[in-house]
C-alpha cells in the first residue's frame, strides 16, 4: 500500500468493525437479566443486517436459554468461545475450584494465568469439547480480557483458532494491567507473549489478536486512577455503549455518548491509519440492557449508515483473522491519528505502532512531546509463560523506553521534547501546532512548522524513529530532551554514546541512535544531541531477536 493521504482523510472504505457480544451465564456481583440483552442485541442486528461474533463462557455454553434466546442464528454471524473459568469447568477437568462464587473475575480465579500450562491445557479441552457438542464443531475465534501465550499456542495448534481478541490498553482495571502493546488494529503474539508482537514469522503464534473496546486515543492513555481496584485501576474512555460518562468514565465521553462516539468513528476510519482504521464494538451481557440499550441502538444505526457510504464494514473476528492472515505474513505497521479534540482543548494524539515498537506523538498546552515509546522482542517472555499468577492482579507488558502515564520529571509528564537553543543560552520547547499526517507505504510522515518558524519532519517508520528538525532563525541549535524522573531512570543500566541501556523485568535491551549520540544531561533527564540536524532512532530487535 504506497499511499499517501492528508491529515484529516485517509482513503475510502478502509474502516473495519467487529461487533462483538460475549456471553456470560452467571453474574454474582449484581442482580441482572442475562438474557435481555443477548435477546435485544439480536433483534438489532437483524434489524441493521450486521454481522456478529457471540462468544460463550462455559456456563453459558451449559444453559440452552442463551442459545434459544439467539434464535436460528444468521449465516453471516459466528460463535465462538470467551475464556473465563467457572466451578463447573475446572471440575470438569479435575480441578480445585478456588473462587468465591461460581465464576470470579480475580485473575488467578477465573482466567488461565491462575493454572499451570498443563492445566491449562486440560481447561482449553474442556471447553473445546463441551463447544463442539453444542454446536457441532470447534470455535475458530476465542477472546478473553487477557489469554497467556501457551494456551493461544495449544489452541491455534490443536483446535485451529484462527483469530482472537483481548482487552484494550489499561492500568490495573479490574485488576487487569495490559499496558506498553499494540494500541489497537491487530498483530501476531511472540509465542512467548501473548501481548508482544513477535518480529518474525517462525516466532509468531499464527493468530491475529484484535485490541477490543475502542480506546479514546487521546484521553484513555494517562486518564488516570479511580475507585475501580481500589484505587489502583484506571477510569474508562472507550466505545463501550454503558459508559456516557460519569463514575469510572470521563464525562461526555464513552461510548453511551452519540457526540463522542462520531468523533470516535472520524478520527478512526477517516483519517490515516496505514492499515484499517479498527473498533471493536457490542457489549457483554452482564451490564443488563437497560444501561446498554440507548448507546448501543445508536452504534448499530450509526455503523450501518457509514458502512452503506461505503466508509467501512463490518465483519465477524473469523472473518477479519483470516482476511489479516492472507494479506499479512507478520504484524502489518498501524497508526491512528486524532487531530482535533471532541472537548475543543486543542489535544492531539498520533499513535504509531509496529512490530518492533510503538510510540505516541502528543501535543497539548505544555508544547509537542512523544508521550509513550514501547519497544517490541519476542524474546520477552510474559510473567505467566511458566509460572501462575498469585493474586487478583496480573500484568502483560512489553520494554518502556517512555511512559508518559506513570513516569514525571518535577511533575512534568515523561517525553520526548524537541528543544531549541537560543543564542542567550536559553532554551525553548516546541509548543502546540497543526501537524499534517501522510502515509508513506508502512511508514507516517508528520510535518509542522511551530510558531517561531522551526520546521520539523518526524519518520515512523517500522524500524526506526527520525526527526528531522530546521531550527527557527534565532536558535543556534537544538537537541532531543528526554525527561524520564526518578522512576523511568531507574531502569537505565548506561547511556552509551550510541545507545540507552535498559533493564526491564530482568530482560535487558538497548534503544540506539543511527545518527544522533546519547548524553546524560540533569537527574532525570538524558538528552540526544542530533547530527546534521537529524536524531535517527534504531527501534528494530537485533535480527537474531535477542538483546
Amino acid at each position: 500500500m504506497n499511499s499517501t493521504a492528508s491529515a484529516t482523510t485517509a482513503p475510502a472504505g478502509r474502516g473495519l468493525v467487529n461487533i462483538i457480544n460475549f456471553i456470560r451465564g452467571l453474574e454474582p456481583r449484581c442482580e441482572t437479566d442475562l438474557l435481555a440483552p443477548v435477546v435485544n442485541q439480536m433483534r438489532l442486528a437483524r434489524q441493521h443486517n450486521l454481522p456478529v461474533t457471540w462468544l460463550f463462557q462455559y456456563d453459558a455454553l451449559l444453559d440452552r436459554r442463551f442459545r434459544d434466546a439467539l434464535g436460528e442464528i444468521p449465516a453471516t454471524h459466528e460463535v465462538g468461545g470467551w475464556f473465563e473459568f467457572v466451578r463447573p469447568m475446572v471440575e470438569k477437568a479435575g480441578l480445585v475450584w478456588r473462587g468465591r462464587y461460581d465464576w470470579d473475575w480475580h485473575s488467578h480465579i477465573g482466567f488461565s494465568v491462575g493454572y499451570t500450562p498443563a492445566e491449562r491445557e486440560r481447561l482449553v479441552d474442556v471447553y473445546m469439547a463441551e463447544f463442539k457438542n453444542v454446536f457441532g464443531c470447534y470455535p475458530r475465534s476465542v477472546g478473553s480480557w487477557m489469554m497467556d501465550a501457551h494456551s493461544l499456542g495449544y489452541m491455534a495448534d490443536r483446535y485451529g483458532v484462527r483469530g482472537s481478541c483481548t482487552c484494550k490498553e489499561q492500568w490495573g482495571t479490574d485488576g487487569y494491567t495490559l499496558w506498553g502493546g499494540y494500541y489497537s488494529q491487530a498483530f501476531y503474539p511472540s509465542r512467548k507473549n501473548a501481548f508482544m508482537p513477535a518480529q518474525h514469522a517462525a516466532a509468531q503464534i499464527p493468530v491475529p489478536v484484535f485490541r477490543m473496546l475502542g480506546s479514546d486515543p487521546i484521553y484513555q492513555y494517562d486518564v488516570g486512577l479511580s475507585e475501580n481496584n481500589n484505587g489502583e485501576g484506571q477510569r474508562v474512555v472507550t466505545l463501550e455503549p454503558v459508559y456516557p460518562g460519569g463514575g469510572d468514565c470521563v464525562a461526555g465521553a464513552g461510548g453511551g455518548a452519540p457526540a463522542w462516539v462520531r468523533w470516535f468513528f472520524d478520527v478512526t476510519f477517516r483519517t490515516p491509519c496505514l492499515t484499517f482504521g479498527y473498533a471493536q464494538a457490542g457489549q457483554e451481557n452482564s451490564f443488563g440492557w437497560p444501561d446498554m440499550a440507548a448507546g448501543l441502538t445508536d452504534q448499530f444505526a450509526e455503523l450501518a449508515r457509514r458502512m452503506a457510504a461505503g466508509e467501512l464494514r463490518v465483519e465477524t473476528l473469523e472473518t477479519s483473522a483470516r482476511h489479516y492472515a492472507e494479506r499479512y505474513p507478520v504484524t502489518p505497521a498501524s497508526a491512528i491519528t486524532a487531530l482535533t479534540d471532541y472537548r475543543g482543548e486543542g489535544r492531539k494524539s498520533v499513535w504509531y505502532c509496529s512490530r518492533f515498537y510503538r510510540t505516541n506523538l502528543f501535543w497539548d498546552a505544555a508544547g509537542f512531546r512523544v508521550r509513550d515509546m514501547y519497544l517490541f522482542n519476542e524474546e520477552y517472555a510474559e510473567r505467566y509463560l511458566t509460572a501462575t499468577c498469585p493474586d487478583h492482579n496480573a500484568i502483560f507488558d512489553t520494554l518502556p523506553v517512555i511512559d508518559g502515564m506513570h513516569w514525571r520529571q518535577n511533575g512534568v509528564p515523561a517525553g520526548f521534547r524537541i528543544v531549541e537553543t537560543l543564542a542567550n543560552g536559553q532554551r525553548r520547547p516546541l509548543g502546540n501546532t497543526e501537524p499534517v499526517v501522510e502515509e508513506q507505504g508502512e511508514s507516517l510522515v508528520v510535518r509542522w512548522t511551530d510558531a517561531q518558524g522551526a520546521r520539523v519532519d518526524l519518520l515512523c517508520a517500522p524500524g526506526q524513529l527520525t526527526f528531522q528538525v530546521q531550527p527557527a532563525a534565532d536558535a543556534t541549535g537544538w537537541e532531543l530532551e528526554l525527561a524520564l524522573g526518578p522512576d523511568g531512570m531507574a531502569g537505565v543500566e548506561a547511556v552509551e554514546s550510541a545507545a540507552l541501556c535498559r533493564r526491564h523485568n530482568q530482560f535487558a535491551y538497548r534503544l540506539a541512535c543511527g545518527q544522533g549520540r546519547w548524553e546524560n544531561a540533569d537527574a532525570g533527564t538524558l538528552r540526544i544531541v542530533p547530527a546534521a540536524n537529524r536524531v535517527v532512532l534504531e527501534c528494530a530487535a537485533p535480527a537474531e531477536g535477542r538483546v
